[in-house]
């Protein structure tokens, strides 16, 4: 027998309209997910922890889980063992990052991920790569120098993790003494394993200095 039903107005709207949704599913997909050329990665669960202008002096942000936690001068205590020479993970009390901007505000955003993110846009001229344990019954949170600026990291749980600094503007905010916010990081963690710490992005003058007179450790 003849299926007449796709032949009735009703049939070929409801068909037309099932074709539309399925095609907008795809499309949201692609849009979460990244394209192909990024990794063809899954969807990610992404937790914002902070996103907000830092003032510091010195350039130094700090993540810290411990009461001696925070860059104190001594690079061998953040430094040793690595090869780069922006973020400096290898004291067990926390993770220093070296911001370009001297005195004034940068961007930080730090986003907890479930998994490894894709590969950073070209937006981000410099990027590195660290791993940090947060011990049993640590609370983690952020500092900026000299008290100027701290919080709590709420839903960053003890656990170990891999995290990477993508950084945008160093140059420009090497010597910014203004106002305008000229610099900004993305911090994305992840649980996983512990791996050695990897330089995967230079583009700027001012990290090229820093991995050269900070990094080189290993």
């Amino acid at each position: 027998m003849q299926n007449r039903w796709m032949d009735r107005p009703n049939g070929r709207i409801v068909c037309f309209l099932l074709l539309v949704v399925l095609a907008a599913g795809v499309a949201a997909l692609r849009v979460v997910g990244g394209s192909a050329g990024e990794g063809d990665t899954l969807p990610r669960m992404e937790r914002v922890l902070l996103d907000d202008v830092i003032r510091t002096d010195y350039g130094q942000f700090d993540l810290g889980w411990s009461q001696d936690a925070g860059f104190d001068g001594n690079w061998d205590r953040f430094f040793n063992g690595q090869v780069n020479g922006l973020v400096g993970a290898a004291d067990p009390g926390g993770v220093y990052i070296n911001l370009a901007r001297t005195i004034g505000g940068s961007r930080v955003r730090i986003v907890l991920l479930d998994g490894a993110p894709p590969p950073p846009p070209p937006y981000y001229e410099d990027v590195v790569e660290v791993s940090a344990t947060i011990p049993d019954g640590a609370k983690a949170g952020w500092m900026a120098w000299g008290g100027m600026g701290a919080g709590e990291l709420p839903g960053l749980a003890p656990g170990t993790y891999r995290m990477r600094v993508s950084a945008h503007g160093r140059d420009a905010a090497r010597h910014e003494l203004g106002e305008d916010v000229v610099d900004e990081y993305l911090l994305e963690l992840w649980p996983s394993t512990t791996a050695p710490d990897a330089i995967l992005r230079v583009g700027s003058r001012d990290a090229r200095y820093w991995h050269r007179e900070i990094g080189g450790r290993r």
